[in-house]
């Protein structure tokens, strides 16, 4: 039987109040995700959600909670040890425990005391019996590994250096935004600036060099203040993986609040290396649509033998943590190249049961992306002049507004309606704080067949100025945090019309008692509507609606776009980027590039442009491929594949 799940993988995101200033931030989280086949089901376990899920199929997650174990601590990391399912998580500068069970679901888990401490811990069993174990989470330190006894879980010897910073050699290492790094988005590097304009009596912006600051700090704090304002990525999230007697080391970069982050992976042929980066890095990266990033996670085969990936996608807009998961098909070339498809990546993607094809095209399109939308009412967003659109008599009022990715684009959080089609999850609509029964509605500007309807949910709550009663901060020191532990339900109407007049019910979910913020509707025969109308009943903490994506897929009735035209792309003269350029006029594009023709593996989605730069490339390659692929509502058309030859 076929099922669908659309990322981000929709499941309670708990809540999270992180100390800033004289207050805190509230905003969903869940990341560096750790998913195993244990006993017959699938086993996912995120970071700070106060327990793990349990699927049998890959698409519909139960939450289970745990209990006893350290939850405030980062990235948890799960292998199947025979009978044995085993635990740890990570926290700095403390030693960290392992824990085991024969039944997660059943919540009893016995400690084995540790004996060293620990970031992003991976465990891995080899098939004569052995036991390794990687760690590293540090734009300071390296990616190490070691032996561990089975018996005690006590280090074998000395850990050994496995990865370290590449990013002269990995473009995709380069951190920032597009890999392109921003001093002035640098709160340590202002920090210290502000300090040091208020001891010299110039301006912030006169400071050229912090050194001063540096070294006035105690001597214990200056590596941490040298790092925190450098732009070496962090190397982090190791996870291993076996395959046909070959050793695939996974590692994320370059930071998690980046679109970029990425998982790459380095192959050898024993446990401990050594180890050769391969030619497809990163072979998990997906920094456009409407969800980027996809660093941090784990590969799995399931039970009819397809591989899998989940890594950590960003939001980063409440709180550079702001963070959802995703699953990808991934799978092992003839060549015994590790691939991930990420391509329509954040699109409704089947799972049957059954051996399936990786690289299988999607089912349904987009049909709802810079379509005009309506609202029951919206609040203003900030810089907007005038006092528009605000819920008026009886709540009847409605604001118009074109759906324009462009208009939005430097622009994150309370967009105005448009945000529901422009793709970008750090964009929202917001209703009026006086709106009793906000809705929000899209034109798709004619009837089309509507197989899917994803709806995404925002957290904009500023800054909020007290715990839930009784709650008590916890975690590493410096990002001490509640993770809440009360049950929301968030409620809402999905209705949809051919005309506008008459509706009918698509899904009701107004007596729901699931709070599920990236909830995916599916009609798989289809129907027949233009307009799709979404009110919000119930949100948690009874705040006010707020929709990033209200995204339709099914199909158009028109045609593919044409081909695209006049494909150029040049490469750096350092050989980590290139700049692609091409001719068109589809509605989006996903650009495609990999070290051969027919290993395209790499893939970024742009909407309304028809340039980029690509700045994830190995300076070792001397020729990438690029093929540019058009879509609109109706299909895809595939381009012709080019050859970019390396200038170094």
């Amino acid at each position: 039987m076929k099922k669908y799940f659309c990322n981000p993988i929709n499941f309670t995101y708990q809540y999270q109040f992180n100390k800033k200033g004289d207050g805190f931030t509230l905003n969903r989280e869940a990341a560096d995700p750790s998913m195993i086949l244990f006993k017959g089901k699938y086993y996912l376990f995120p970071s700070m959600t106060r327990g793990f899920l349990v699927s049998e199929d890959l698409a519909d997650w139960k939450l289970c909670p745990l209990e006893g174990l350290p939850v405030y601590d980062y990235a948890p990391d799960v292998r199947a040890v025979g009978e044995w399912m085993y635990f740890s998580a990570s926290r700095r500068g403390e030693i960290c425990d392992f824990y085991r069970t024969k039944d997660p679901e059943g919540g009893v888990f016995e400690r084995i005391p540790g004996t060293f401490d620990f970031w992003d811990p991976n465990l891995f069993l080899d098939d004569d019996g052995r036991l390794y174990f990687y760690w590293g989470c540090s734009n300071l330190t390296p990616i190490w590994g070691v032996e561990l006894d089975p018996d005690t879980m006590e280090r074998i010897g000395e850990p050994v250096v496995l990865i370290g910073n590449c990013k002269t050699e990995h473009g995709f290492e380069r951190t920032g935004e597009n890999h392109e790094y921003d001093p002035d988005k640098n709160d340590v590097l202002q920090l210290l600036k502000g300090h040091m304009a208020k001891m010299t009596g110039c301006s912030p912006e006169e400071i050229q060099d912090v050194t001063p600051a540096i070294q006035a700090a105690p001597e214990e704090v200056r590596p941490m203040l040298g790092a925190a304002i450098s732009d070496d990525p962090y190397i982090e999230g190791a996870w291993m993986t076996k395959y046909q007697d070959r050793y695939y080391l996974q590692y994320a970069c370059p930071g998690a609040e980046y679109n970029v982050y990425s998982d790459g992976v380095y192959v050898g042929d024993s446990p401990l290396g050594p180890f050769t980066a391969c030619e497809n890095n990163p072979y998990s990266y997906s920094p456009g649509g409407f969800c980027p990033g996809a660093g941090h996670g784990s590969t799995m085969e399931d039970i009819p033998g397809n591989w899998w990936h989940t890594s950590t996608s960003r939001i980063s807009v409440t709180h550079k943590f702001e963070r959802r998961i995703g699953i990808w098909p991934a799978g092992f070339d003839g060549d015994g190249e590790l691939f991930c498809n990420q391509r329509y990546g954040d699109w409704p993607r089947c799972v049957t049961g059954k051996k399936q094809d990786p690289w299988a095209l999607p089912e349904w399109m987009l049909l709802s992306y810079g379509k005009a939308v309506t609202a029951s009412s919206r609040e203003m967003p900030a810089g907007e002049a005038g006092d528009a659109a605000t819920a008026a008599e009886n709540g009847e009022h409605a604001a118009t507004a074109a759906g324009n990715r462009e208009s939005a684009a430097s622009a994150i959080g309370n967009q105005g309606e448009a945000a529901v089609v422009d793709e970008n999850i750090q964009t929202w609509w917001k209703a009026a704080k006086e709106d009793t029964c906000p809705w929000v509605q899209v034109d798709l500007g004619q009837s089309c067949l509507v197989n899917a309807v994803q709806i995404n949910f925002a957290d904009d709550f500023g800054l909020v100025d007290r715990l839930p009663q009784g709650a008590q901060l916890a975690g590493e020191t410096g990002g001490e945090r509640y993770i809440e532990e009360r049950g929301f339900r968030t409620r809402w109407l999905l209705e949809a019309s051919e005309d506008g007049g008459k509706w009918f019910v698509l899904e009701d979910k107004r007596e729901a008692e699931t709070d599920l913020p990236h909830d995916l509707v599916v009609i798989q025969e289809g129907v027949t509507a233009r307009y799709i109308r979404l009110t919000v009943t119930a949100t948690p903490y009874d705040a006010s609606a707020c929709i990033s994506g209200l995204r339709v897929f099914g199909k158009g009735n028109g045609s593919a776009p044409a081909q695209t035209a006049r494909v150029q792309a040049l490469r750096s003269e350092d050989g980590l980027s290139m700049e692609v350029s091409w001719q068109g006029d589809a509605m989006g594009y996903e650009v495609l590039w990999g070290h051969r023709p027919d290993k395209l593996y790499h893939s970024y989605r742009v909407f309304a442009r028809t340039q980029m730069e690509v700045r994830a490339l190995m300076a070792n390659m001397k020729r990438y491929y690029v093929r540019v692929d058009a879509f609109n509502e109706n299909g895809i058309t595939e381009g012709e594949v080019v050859c970019v030859e390396n200038r170094v």
